[in-house]
C-alpha cells in the first residue's frame, strides 16, 4: 500500500487532476455569471437557510450555484492529497509541499472571497479578485504538476530571453485584470440586478485590447529569439493568444453572445497555461551555445596537421 502512495505516478496524475479542477472551476464560475445565477445561493456558505444545498426554492439558478461551490471541496481535496502525497515520499522535496501548500491557502482565501462576494450582493471588484485568485491557483497546481515529470534536458535559455518571458508573464497577467473589469462592467456580471465598476465598458474593453496586442507582439518577439527547445512553447503560446483574440474581437462585435463569451473564458484558461508553460520552460538561464563558422586560422592549422609530411 505504502509503495502506491509513494509512487511517482500517482502523485502526477493527482498533481495533473489538480490542474483540471482548479480550471474546471473557473469555467463553471462562468456558467454561473453567464446564467445570472452569482445569487442563485443567497446565503454562505449555506446555500439557503438551514441547507448547504439549493433548495426547491431557488429553482435552476440556486442548482448552478450550488454546484459550483460543490466543486470548492473537489478542487481543496485534491490539494490536501497533493500534500499529504508529497509528505510520504522520500526524499521529500520541498517544492512538491509548497505548491500544492499554495493552493490549499489560496482555497480558504477564496472561501473568505465567496462570502465577501455573496454578503455585497456581487461586488464587481471582489468578483474580479476572486477569478483572479483562481488563475493564481492555476499556476500553482501547474508548477506542481511540473514538479512530479520527470526530469528532462534543461533548456538553456540567455538572460534576455528569460527576461522576456517573465514579462510576457506579467503582460498576460494584466490582461486577464483587464478581462475582469471589462466584463465587471458589461452585461454578464453575475446577476441582472448586480452592480458594475460603473466604469465605460468601450474604454475598458479598448484597454484591455491594446494590452491582448502587447501580448501578441512580446509573444512573438519571444518565439523568434527562443532557443528550439523553447521555440515550439512559444508557438503555441502565439497561436493560442490569436485565436483568444478572435473569439474577443467576435464576441465584441456581436454584442457579447453568452455562448462566444463562454468560450473566451475557457481561452482565457488556455493562454494562462500556454504563458505557464514558457515560463516553467524558461527555467535555466546561461549562456547560449551558438553555431560558428570556423575562422581561417583555425581553418589553416586544421590543413597543415592533415597535410602530408607537414
Amino acid at each position: 500500500m505504502r509503495a502506491l502512495l509513494t509512487s511517482p505516478a500517482l502523485l502526477r496524475r493527482t498533481a495533473l487532476a489538480s490542474v483540471a479542477a482548479n480550471v474546471g472551476i473557473v469555467l463553471t464560475g462562468g456558467v454561473v455569471r453567464l446564467t445570472d445565477s452569482g445569487m442563485g445561493c443567497p446565503d454562505w456558505p449555506r446555500c439557503d437557510a438551514g441547507s448547504v444545498v439549493a433548495t426547491p426554492r431557488l429553482g435552476i439558478h440556486g442548482v448552478i450555484e450550488s454546484g459550483n461551490r460543490t466543486l470548492i471541496s473537489v478542487v481543496g481535496g485534491l490539494a490536501v492529497a497533493g500534500v499529504v502525497l508529497a509528505l510520504l515520499r522520500r526524499p521529500r522535496r520541498r517544492d512538491q509541499l509548497t505548491w500544492p501548500g499554495l493552493v490549499v491557502a489560496g482555497i480558504a482565501g477564496q472561501a473568505v472571497l465567496g462570502g465577501a462576494i455573496v454578503h455585497s450582493t456581487l461586488d464587481p471588484w471582489i468578483v474580479a479578485a476572486h477569478f483572479l485568485l483562481s488563475m493564481a491557483l492555476i499556476a500553482a497546481a501547474y508548477h506542481f504538476w511540473r514538479t512530479t515529470r520527470e526530469a528532462g534536458e534543461p533548456t538553456p535559455v540567455s538572460r534576455p530571453v528569460r527576461a522576456l518571458s517573465w514579462l510576457v508573464t506579467s503582460v498576460a497577467a494584466a490582461v486577464l485584470a483587464a478581462g475582469t473589469v471589462v466584463t465587471g462592467s458589461g452585461p454578464h456580471a453575475g446577476d441582472a440586478h448586480a452592480r458594475r465598476t460603473g466604469l465605460d465598458p468601450a474604454t475598458v474593453a479598448q484597454l484591455h485590447a491594446d494590452l491582448v496586442m502587447l501580448l501578441v507582439g512580446l509573444s512573438v518577439a519571444l518565439f523568434l529569439f527562443a532557443p528550439p527547445a523553447l521555440r515550439r512553447a512559444a508557438g503555441v503560446l502565439v497561436a493560442v493568444e490569436l485565436a483568444q483574440g478572435l473569439i474577443g474581437v467576435v464576441q465584441y462585435l456581436t454584442r457579447l453572445p453568452v455562448l462566444l463569451v463562454g468560450l473566451h473564458m475557457a481561452g482565457a484558461c488556455a493562454v494562462w497555461l500556454a504563458t505557464l508553460t514558457v515560463l516553467a520552460g524558461a527555467r535555466v538561464t546561461g549562456p547560449v551555445q551558438e553555431r560558428s563558422t570556423p575562422s581561417r586560422a583555425a581553418m589553416a592549422s586544421a590543413s597543415r596537421v592533415a597535410a602530408p609530411g607537414a
